[in-house]
């Protein structure tokens, strides 16, 4: 007869509600990473328990409603009048199988969505964490832990043997999650300690290390989501607990990764992989392997090859080796690690930094057009540059109220590249001797542009200013003892602040207006001379061509009247009456004429002389069309 599982598994939902309970009050009182994270693991071991138990009570009615029907039918054999159906005389057995079916899924998704919402909540807290002050209830907070492993550790390793000896697989989801709890119990309790004695860092690497363990939970849960949809289903085999964690029952019980292993193979191939001779050699062997495994890598510790771009310091217990204190390219032996260690440095590369910008993250070998007035880096320094005109200006009128200052800004890109010559200098003289080198090239950079004009230094001074700069900060490294080689320093980038672009160019926009104006004005004077010479030449040739008609005019009268004299002596009568018509005809030329041809001298004609026409006469003057 089997063993009832009801009493465990409600010790166990008992003690993992009050454990997570506790683990969840301590996590607010000490504020503590490690402490936040093992009460998200109680809080989804006290989930996990409780579901294991409602299906755990429903077997439980299963294995007695069968024993029911089994005594009935030894009892009253063939007395029915009609057979009943599976669904009818097994409900117990149908409510099991449509939960397994349909709630078992549904809480591995609700236990999947919990999991990841937890994962990024702690991590979103533990990349950024913030920095407090240690609790005094510290110590008692680290004890109440301890009584919480205490109080998992016995029910979980009764559940976890139960199950493995009398084969209750409901109750080793829960006994594997109170021996997590357990260990995680005592884990936080020793990162209390550690927070106590002021080393906070190992709360912080500790609750790193509990989120990349539940992210691992998070994806074998989805994992065996999936994989149960494509899962062999053969008859009469027992389906495993799909919401118990294999990473969960390692963790809990690290005896048992080939027995984990064994079951996890033997459900997804559908036969025991577990009795093969392979697999058992490797249960047996895999302690030695392991060893000469790890014993290997040690050793290969010992082998060191150089690239071929590289120098490398040979330290032993810290202290450089005599005789051997720089490993040029190639392979070298030495003792295997920690005895000796090796640090490498990239000596025949050249390195490159960028002084006076930030470069963009995203904008190598990108072909952009780049224009100053608009900001081209993710972050651009103003530094300041001399001005000589207006500190002579400023010196002029010492007694002014208002003067401009004797200086510019300018925003520069200025790249530096250097070698690693000396190997030791660099390594051992200074702790960062990489930010050292950057700061020294930032100051020589700002003293070198308070000593120079802006407006040299923005035309003709730029490689005069790079190789000042390429001396200076060499020197400064020099004095420094840092070990290296400026190659080369530019200058690049070189305009004024963004913000004064539009300055700038309202400037650009007024000398181009002035230019477009003396362009127009120097047209319009060569239109006004040119239209001036033509109308003085125009006003010369009228003059004489006035000048040749009045003469003409003036030899044609005194010929006309000549002839004239002529004429009327040879017709006193006709010749006068001639030119009286010619006069007559002339004055009468414009003017509108009626002529009268009646013979009555007594009739009275009334003629009217205005310009209008009568309307009467304008009628039925339309044009017959032609047919």
């Amino acid at each position: 007869m089997q063993r009832n599982l009801q009493p465990t598994g409600l010790v166990n939902v008992l003690i993992s509600l009050a454990a997570a309970g506790g683990g969840t009050y301590i996590a607010r009182q000490t504020a503590a990473l490690t402490d936040e994270v093992v009460s998200v693991f109680l809080g989804l071991g006290f989930l996990v328990t409780l579901f294991s138990y409602f299906q755990a009570r429903m077997e439980v009615r299963e294995r007695l409603e069968k024993l029911e029907l089994d005594e009935l039918a030894k009892s009253a054999r063939n007395t029915t009048l009609f057979e009943s159906t599976d669904a009818e005389a097994f409900p117990a057995r149908r409510a099991r199988e449509q939960f397994e079916r349909w709630l078992v899924p549904g809480f591995c998704l609700v236990l999947l969505a919990l999991q990841g919402l937890a994962g990024w909540w702690v991590w979103s807290k533990t990349i950024n964490p913030v920095v407090g002050e240690a609790r005094a209830s510290l110590p008692m907070m680290a004890s109440f832990f301890g009584f919480l492993f205490f109080l998992q550790f016995l029910p979980g390793r009764y559940s976890v043997n139960v199950a493995r000896l009398e084969g209750h697989r409901l109750l080793q989801p829960g006994g594997s999650y109170l021996l997590l709890g357990a260990y995680l119990s005592l884990l936080a309790a020793g990162a209390n300690v550690a927070i106590y004695f002021g080393h906070s860092r190992i709360d912080l690497y500790v609750a790193r290390a509990l989120c990349v363990m539940l992210t691992l939970a998070a994806a074998e849960n989805l994992m065996a989501l999936v994989l149960e949809l494509y899962r062999p289903r053969v008859r009469g085999q027992v389906a495993r607990v799909l919401y118990e964690s294999r990473l969960v029952g390692l963790l809990g019980q690290p005896e048992s990764l080939f027995t984990t292993a064994a079951h996890a193979l033997d459900y997804q191939f559908g036969f025991k992989v577990s009795e093969t001779w392979f697999f058992q050699f490797l249960q047996k062997a895999f302690l030695w392997l392991a060893l000469v495994q790890a014993g290997l890598l040690w050793l290969s510790t010992s082998f060191v090859f150089i690239e071929p771009e590289e120098q490398a310091l040979l330290e032993r217990y810290g202290e450089p080796v005599a005789g051997r204190p720089v490993l040029n390219p190639g392979l070298h032996l030495k003792w295997p690690w920690p005895v000796d260690m090796v640090h490498r440095f990239q000596t025949h590369r050249i390195h490159t930094f960028t002084v006076g910008v930030v470069p963009k993250d995203d904008d190598h070998g990108a072909d952009n057009t780049i224009v100053w007035t608009k900001s081209h880096y993710k972050e651009e320094f103003n530094m300041p540059v001399a001005n000589r005109e207006q500190a002579n200006a400023a010196s002029a009128n010492a007694d002014s109220e208002k003067i401009a200052p004797p200086a510019n800004l300018v925003t520069a890109s200025v790249p530096v590249q250097y070698q690693i010559k000396d190997i030791v200098a660099w390594a051992r003289n200074h702790a960062n001797p990489g930010d050292l080198l950057e700061r020294i090239a930032t100051r020589e950079v700002g003293r070198y542009l308070v000593s120079v004009d802006y407006f040299e230094f923005m035309s003709t001074g730029r490689q005069k200013a790079a190789e000042a700069l390429r001396l200076g900060i060499q020197n400064t490294a020099d004095h420094e003892k840092l070990g290296i080689t400026v190659l080369f320093v530019g200058l690049q980038d070189v305009h004024p602040p963004v913000s004064v672009a539009e300055a700038y160019e309202a400037v650009i926009g007024a000398e181009q207006t002035r230019a477009a104006k003396i362009l127009v004005a120097q047209g319009d004077a060569a239109k006004m001379n040119a239209l001036a010479a033509a109308e003085a030449v125009k006003v010369q040739n009228s003059a004489r061509a006035f000048e040749v008609r009045r003469v003409a005019e003036a030899g044609a009268i005194a010929g006309q009247f000549q002839h004239q004299i002529t004429a009327f002596e040879a017709a006193p009568t006709v010749y006068p009456q001639r030119l009286y018509l010619q006069a007559f005809a002339k004055a009468i030329a414009k003017s509108r004429k009626y002529i009268i041809t009646t013979t009555n001298a007594h009739e009275m004609i009334q003629l009217n002389l205005e310009d209008k026409i009568r309307e009467d006469l304008l009628t039925n003057l339309e044009i017959p069309q032609k047919k």
